[in-house]
């Protein structure tokens, strides 16, 4: 069957679709805001658009030349109109953002400092932990640390406190996983990386291990519940009492100044035999009495003694030809002390006034 079109439907219905179309595009494209599209789309796919002149043009045609030439129209008219969505979504992103940025209120509050930049630093206990390890290092020990989720063998078996041993309730412990064997807790001091010292090196041995530790404390102005150790482990042959005094007493000197000194009394830990409790002069009055001292002089600063062989023989370190000592102290307690705090609990409450002042 021959088509009917007369000589003024020339070009070609399909020609003519995608010539419309093209120039379609380009006007959608260069819309600058939403009312120039709604424009552009009332003469591209609107009632009187070439698109509508096209589609009168259908009668004309043959029925199976018409159902062809109806199809090309129709996928032109959609991709435009898909074309007109996308390009509409984009303008009224860019008019939302625009209204944005005008109506947005500026609420920066104005200060006469405001051009300086604020630089923050290291907080109190940090600073007093990287002091001691810098103190110590000078004094030949390495540092070295071990993980705060510890086995209820390295917290406490290997150091001499088997299960049910009195000496475990002077702890209150935090257990992350209850029942033998693989009973877990948050290390109660920083004696397990002795143990882990010992256990992966061989003798001689001087090393301190500072760290993060947990205990199930009620807060106080001397005692929170997550504080920080700092312990020392000294293993060699011919090692005496008189060198943990000696060693003491050099680091007294050393971080505290001329002036203040350390002496020992005689005290109980499980894991050190014989045992003392260390004391230094009072900072505040250089041994003269005041409160923080509490009169007398001197304040306790931590805890040591000898090796007890117990711990050698779970390690595997033969006391007979080797001897140690050990001893620890908190980090938190000296920062307290050296910043004449009257309450420890200040130095986790976050107060920037506070934390400004180191």
């Amino acid at each position: 069957m021959t088509s009917r079109l007369t000589p003024e439907n020339t070009p070609s219905i399909a020609a003519a679709a995608a010539a419309v179309e093209a120039d379609g595009r380009r006007r959608i494209e260069a819309a600058a805001d939403l009312a120039a599209l709604r424009e552009v789309e009332r003469t591209v796919v609107g009632k009187r658009s070439e698109l509508a002149r096209l589609h009168t043009r259908l009668a004309r045609l043959a029925p199976e030349e018409r159902r062809d030439a109806g199809a090309v129209i129709h996928d032109a008219r959609t991709r435009l109109q898909e074309q007109l969505g996308r390009r509409a979504a984009a303008l009224d992103a860019e008019e939302r953002a625009r209204r944005v940025a005008e109506e947005r209120l500026d609420l920066t509050e104005i200060s006469t400092h405001a051009w300086l930049p604020r630089r923050g630093h290291l907080h109190l206990v940090t600073q007093t932990r990287e002091e001691l390890e810098d103190t110590f290092v000078a004094m030949g020990f390495a540092v070295a640390e071990g993980p705060e989720a510890e086995t209820d063998w390295y917290n406490f078996q290997a150091l001499n406190m088997p299960p049910a041993h009195p000496a475990r309730g002077m702890w209150d412990t935090l257990y992350l996983r209850l029942g033998e064997p693989g009973q877990v807790l948050l290390r109660t001091h920083t004696s397990p990386v002795q143990v882990r010292l010992m256990e992966s090196r061989e003798p001689p041995i001087y090393a301190v291990m500072p760290g993060r530790c947990y205990r199930r404390d009620t807060p106080d102005a001397r005692h929170t519940p997550v504080f920080h150790q700092i312990e020392g482990l000294v293993v060699d042959r011919g090692i005496t009492f008189g060198d943990l005094a000696g060693t003491i007493e050099a680091f007294t000197g050393a971080y505290f100044g001329a002036g203040i000194h350390s002496r020992l009394r005689p005290s109980y830990f499980p894991f050190t035999e014989p045992s003392a409790e260390f004391e230094v002069t009072c900072p505040i009055c250089a041994g003269e009495g005041c409160r923080t001292c509490s009169g007398s002089g001197w304040i306790e600063l931590g805890g040591c003694g000898m090796v007890d062989p117990n711990v050698f023989e779970a390690v595997g370190v033969d006391a007979e030809v080797y001897s140690g000592f050990a001893f620890g102290f908190g980090i938190d307690r000296l920062a307290q002390v050296r910043a004449g705090l009257s309450d420890m609990r200040v130095l986790l409450d976050n107060d920037v006034r506070f934390l400004t002042q180191f």
